[in-house]
């Protein structure tokens, strides 16, 4: 829920509407798919985009209970690369959110590809071939071991940078890549 909640939203805004989902016993797909939209849309409304994201949930736990019978251990043992492309034929779900879900609930060695990543990365020049979320992908999976602790932890600390320091408007004295970063070594002053 987490992955589709987090689209567009910060996470502690995300927080918000798992805790409301839970203290309503919404957690549960098959208790989620019993919920009307307006009422899934007033429980995840802190963190935007709210009715879109009610259908997104209700798409994805009709998915679930469909093909898995609720069965997150069985949806998990899937073929990784046939897990994504089952994911991203559910609504709402393309490939950063099928990416997440494969790191970080299924425990999969995908690396997840953001805006903050390509952010980082543009602005060290270190850009792939493909300017792509595919080619961004296989720049990290090809030159990196495949270890879900490893992507785990490597994708955090892209996201801490990218919000703490990196933004769109960055603080480049406090950035720890200053030193090969083309906007850094071009715009002192930042």
């Amino acid at each position: 829920m987490g992955a589709i909640l987090t689209q567009s939203a910060a996470w502690g805004n995300v927080e918000k509407a798992i805790a409301n989902l839970k203290a309503a016993g919404a957690l549960p797909p098959g208790k989620l798919r019993r919920l009307s939209l307006s009422r899934l849309a007033k429980l995840v409304h802190p963190c935007g985009y709210y009715n879109a994201k009610a259908l997104k949930l209700k798409s994805f736990a009709f998915w679930l209970g469909n093909h898995y019978d609720d069965d997150l251990n069985r949806l998990f043992a899937c073929d990784t690369e046939e897990l994504r492309q089952q994911l991203l034929s559910v609504h709402g779900i393309g490939q950063e959110t099928a990416d997440s879900i494969l790191l970080y609930a299924a425990g999969k060695p995908v690396f997840v590809i953001d805006a903050y990543t390509r952010r980082i990365f543009g602005r060290i020049g270190l850009t792939p071939e493909k300017d792509s979320y595919a080619g961004y992908q296989a720049f990290f999976m090809d030159n990196l071991p495949a270890d879900v602790e490893l992507f785990n932890e490597y994708h955090a600390l892209l996201v801490r940078l990218g919000k703490d320091v990196c933004r769109r408007r960055p603080v480049c004295s406090r950035c720890c890549l200053g030193g090969i970063c083309h906007l850094a070594l071009t715009n002192p002053s930042l």
